[in-house]
Parts: structure tokens; sequence; C-alpha cells
């Protein structure tokens, strides 16, 4: 077995990983990155890039269907070939993981390490019996993996999970998706357009992540008139006979109900790889999903050398959180003891559906957690439907909230499903990062038309709710932003 002594291992090659070996290289030399046997982030190789690859040639097909609306109608019948389709999402994915893989071959080869990673201690680290690296500070890296449902297993290869689709030869005729979250809902709303036959379920009637209830009532209108929604079912899944497909028997809403599809596509969420770490070796504090608590500024966890970052550390599995995760552990692991803190961008999330789902800050449920207790905060509101730019380009559906704090008519956050919602969030991010009012949005310039003019409406109608400090009276003076 080779041995090394290393200042800093970096254990994970994905985007989390390589911000924290590029950081903490800054600091020393005697830096290792190690990885599972194959180099490549989940982003390329199976998440961002691919899904929207599928998701481009879908929202292609719909395009076409909706010309009609403009007076124009396409000649024959719209023809989808499936093998064309998902060869230019592969061809194109492994392009997107050429381009990783040409940053990782970047890196100095001798501090590369493939194989599979386990803490001895809290110190040593064993690479697949082969390479044993002691190290004075370790960042845990090691990314999430999808979780499947144990019983699902029996389906055999009619079980797959996100990172399977992007691998097909062509497109199925069926599919059910388990799980109404991001994944699900844009993998399912994509292959429904492309002529799969989808049925998506879940539960309790959640929808993209949204916890704002109008928004939600609105995006259930929308979604649920364009695909076959069951989400609040009870269910059960057996493999037919034949073994070529999978029957699903549902009840919801005192009704029953069964499709048979050719996959289940389990959509369900991810887990964070650290659970096969060892980290019952040494003593280092857990959550309620054996994930290592660490300061969000900082990424530290409990035992000061060890770092974690990226979908690993449970906070926000998102390609950008990852990177500043990444470089945050990286800097503190290589400048160790002296650490700092890293710096934390306003939350951005998007869920590429169409119409899209967005949120920004903090989300209507902290909202409410928070401020209820006085009810300090006021909610602005557009609707899509009538918006000017949106129904001249046939794309008016959708609705916006926007949360402001009475007293200081700070910006709080924001939830919307609507047009062009991943360019608005970016507006109403950079706005909540700079703290900015509600009355100094409003003092930004909107042009003329445009879809961000809905949100000049909904900062109206907030502005016109917000009181200011002077006749609040001391009601909101226990409040969190007072």
């Amino acid at each position: 077995m080779k041995s090394i002594n290393a200042d800093v291992v970096i254990l994970g090659g994905g985007t989390a990983g390589m911000s924290a070996f590029r950081a903490a290289r800054k600091a020393t030399e005697n830096v290792y990155l190690v990885e599972d046997h194959m180099f490549g982030t989940t982003c390329a190789r199976v998440g961002c890039m691919p899904s929207k690859l599928l998701i481009a040639a879908a929202d292609a097909a719909h395009h076409v269907r909706e010309a009609d609306q403009f007076g124009i109608h396409p000649d024959g019948a719209l023809r989808i070939e499936g093998h064309e389709v998902m060869k230019r999402v592969r061809e194109e994915r492994d392009r997107f993981v050429g381009f990783v893989l040409e940053d990782v071959e970047a890196f100095p080869a001798d501090r590369r390490i493939l194989g599979r990673a386990r803490f001895r201690n809290e110190h040593v680290i064993v690479v697949d019996e082969h390479t044993e690296i002691t190290a004075q500070r370790i960042v845990i890296a090691t990314g999430s993996r999808p979780f499947v449902v144990p019983a699902w297993q029996s389906l055999g290869d009619r079980l797959i999970i996100n990172d399977n689709v992007f691998d097909w030869e062509t497109l199925p005729a069926s599919v059910a998706v388990f799980g109404a979250g991001v994944i699900g809902l844009e993998i399912g709303q994509a292959l429904h357009r492309l002529g799969v036959e989808v049925h998506i379920f879940g539960k309790d009637n959640a929808l993209g992540g949204i916890t704002d209830p109008v928004i939600l009532e609105k995006a259930l209108e929308i979604f649920n008139s364009e695909m076959k929604l069951h989400l609040d079912a009870d269910t059960s899944v057996s493999l037919l006979e034949s073994g070529k497909g999978v029957k699903v028997d549902y009840t919801e809403d005192g009704k029953s109900g069964s499709v048979t599809v050719d996959y289940l596509l389990a959509a369900t969420g991810r887990k964070p790889n650290v659970d096969n770490l060892g980290l019952d070796t040494f003593d280092i504090e857990l959550d309620e999903r054996g994930v290592p608590k660490a300061d969000r500024y900082t990424m530290q966890t409990s035992a000061e050398h060890i770092f974690i970052a990226g979908d690993a550390s449970n906070q926000l599995p998102l390609l950008h959180e990852a990177s500043d995760q990444g470089m945050i552990a990286g800097t503190n692991a290589g400048h160790f003891p002296a650490i700092s803190e890293g710096l934390r961008r306003s939350q951005l999330s998007v869920v590429f559906s169409d119409p899209q789902i967005a949120s920004i800050g903090m989300r209507f449920k902290e909202i409410s957690n928070t401020y209820d207790n006085c009810g300090c905060y006021a909610v602005g509101e557009v609707s899509f439907r009538n918006q000017g730019r949106s129904r001249v380009m046939g794309i008016n559906k959708g609705h916006l909230r926007i949360y402001a704090e009475h007293g200081s008519g700070r910006l709080l956050g924001a939830e919307m499903v609507g047009p062009a919602a991943e360019h608005l969030a970016h507006l109403l991010a950079w706005a909540h990062q700079q703290k900015m009012t509600i009355a100094q949005m409003l003092d930004m310039p909107f042009y003329h038309p445009v879809i961000e003019e809905g949100v000049r409406t909904a900062l109206r109608d907030l502005s016109a709710q917000l009181r200011l400090a002077e006749d609040l009276a001391g009601e909101c003076a226990e409040c969190p932003g007072q």
C-alpha cells in the first residue's frame, strides 16, 4: 500500500471538490484530490446540463404545437424521432463532461487519485486498499446519489433514476414518475411534451418545491391542465408477469385507478454520499441524516480540521452553492488553523419547467414561520394572465408574490410560477443580496414592453401595503429585522 502525507486531502472530484482543490492549493501545494473511479460532475453527467438538453427538445416540440395561436400552421403532423432526440442529448452531454475532464486533467497528475475513500480515523484516509493518506486537514465533497425506495428494487431494469434517462437510445412509450419535486417535474414534463405517456405521482399536493399556497394553487392549475398528475396518491407497484413493464395501482380522493407503463422513474430526492465514509471511526457531530453538521459560513464541522461542501453537506444541493461551499471549505482547509467566513449569496432556486418556478431569499414558509407571531410583513403580487409582454408572446400563465418587511421596507424574498422566471428571479436575487428596500427597487429602470414590468406591478402592490416604521407603534419591536 502506498503511503502519502498531505496537508489537505479533498474527497470528491465534482463541482465542490474541484473548487476546494483549487482554493486549497493557493495556500499549499501538498493537496490531493480523491475521486471514486470516474471524474465528472453530477451537473454535467446526469444533472443540470443533460436535463436542459432534454427540456430544450421538448420546448421545440411544444412551440410547434402552440404555433396555431399566432395563425401559423405547420404542414403535416408533428413527428418526434426519439433516436435523434436522445442522440443529441448524449452527444452534447458528453461534450459538457469533456470540458470538465479537461479542467481535471489540468490538475497535476500526481495529485489525482482514483478510488473509493474511507476514513480509518480522523486523519487517515484509505483509498481502495491501495493508498493510505495521512492528512492534516480534510474536505468532504463526495456529492449525492438518487434515493430509491428499497421495495422498488424488485422492478429490476424497469426501475430507473434520472441518471439512466440520459443514456437512453430512444424514448419509451410510457413512464410513471414518482416524485413531483424539481427533477420529477422537469423530466416528467419534458418527456410528456416529447410524446411519452407520463403519469406523475406525489404526496400532499406538493409540486416543484413551492411553499407559497397561492403560487402552489396557480401551479397546480397550470400543470394539471397539461399532464396527468396524481399528487396525493397512495400507490403500490408491481412488475408485469412479462417483466417488460410496471403496473401502478393507486388510490386518490377516494377513487382507485391503475396504469401500466414501460418504466418507473424514481425522482424522490437525493441522498448525501457520506454513509460509507467511515464517519463512525471518530467523533464528529451528525444531523438526522447522518451528515456532518457544518457552519454555513466556514463549512467547518465539529471536528475542526474537517470541512464539508457541496451536495454532501445537506445544505443547498445546487451547482453554484457547491462551487461557493467548495471555495470556502478549500480556503479554510488550506489556511487552517486560520478560519474565515466566506461569501454566502442570497438563495436562488429555479425549476426549468414551463412555466418556470423560482424562489429567492426567504420562501413563504420561512417568512411565515419567522414573522407570523407579529405579522410584520406584507405581500405584493401580480398575475401574468394579462401582463402585456407575456400575453403578446402567448405565455401569459402564472403568478408572482414578493415579500417585504414592515417598517424597514426591506425585500425579504419571493416565489413565482410564470414566464421568464429564471430571469425575474435573478433580478430579485440581486436586489435581495444588496438588501434593497421596495422603494429603492421601484426607483430602478423598467423598459416597456418587457415581462419585468410584472415585477414592477407586484412591487407597486407591495409598496401600497407596507407600513412605515412610525406607523407601527411598537408592534414589530420583537420581529427579527427590527
